[in-house]
């Protein structure tokens, strides 16, 4: 059902998430049930994301992650790993003009070392592009792996506790999370709203630190069917919440 238009552009007044993750799964499904090969169903995924992403900046989400490619996902064909690694390429080609429109501004966490240099570049111009926009955070998640991210932030407080930078019992809570991939989004790095489409009930290795006390929302939507209405929809159930911390 459509809901009537919410304006959250002053999140502290109205309860709105800040922070905002999205696991967006079903594409392949979509595309098999279309009768279609699953690259298609990829292609009308990142129309959502379009969409999706639009409606967020106008309803004064701060940051909106985007787990667009797992760590685990390299054990797909090799023909669809290629074709995930073009999506951003074809992505930022067609609607950078339309995220300066909005005032958005790219970021990206995940590890580069595996990414062709190709989609390296096309994720680093679309930052480079947008770097003095002030509004929303458009993050995506690419070759991210919640488990390596905590690891490799763990090896880094290692060794400089080796080299006597800190001791063993300085580090905290806030010491890990000035680590962690999502530092570059400071200080949203929590995850307020959690959002994955296609019925699934998990979350697949997607910022486990970071959806500590995030609140989540499932669809049975296959994500090519998501729309800026559906968003809207897991808003509102975010709004009429009460998140308590362990508190009662």
């Amino acid at each position: 059902m459509h809901q009537a238009p919410i304006n959250m552009v002053e999140n502290e007044e109205t309860n709105a998430p800040a922070h905002v993750a999205v696991i967006m799964d079903g594409n392949g499904r979509w595309a098999e049930r279309q009768g279609k090969a699953r690259k298609f169903g990829h292609q009308e995924g990142m129309e959502a994301v379009r969409r999706v992403t639009i409606r967020a900046s106008e309803r004064g989400i701060k940051v909106l992650t985007l787990y667009a490619f797992s760590t685990e996902n390299w054990k797909r064909p090799p023909q669809e790993v290629h074709f995930l690694m073009q999506l951003p390429i074809r992505f930022f080609d067609r609607f950078v003009p339309e995220l300066q429109e909005k005032n958005v501004r790219v970021n990206m966490i995940g590890f580069e070392e595996k990414v062709p240099t190709s989609t390296r570049k096309a994720i680093q111009k679309a930052m480079d592009q947008t770097k003095d926009n002030d509004g929303m955070i458009l993050n995506f998640a690419f070759n991210y792996g919640s488990r390596a991210e905590i690891v490799r932030a763990t090896q880094s407080l290692c060794e400089r506790a080796l080299n006597g930078e800190i001791s063993i019992s300085e580090i905290n809570e806030e010491m890990i999370e000035h680590h962690l991939l999502t530092q570059s989004i400071a200080p949203y790095q929590d995850v307020d709203l959690l959002i994955r489409s296609s019925g699934e009930q998990r979350l697949s290795n997607f910022l486990l630190w970071q959806n500590a006390y995030s609140e989540f929302y499932f669809s049975d939507l296959l994500w090519p069917d998501f729309t800026g209405d559906v968003l809207d929809e897991a808003l509102l159930s975010y709004i009429n919440r009460q998140r308590r911390y362990g508190a009662v």
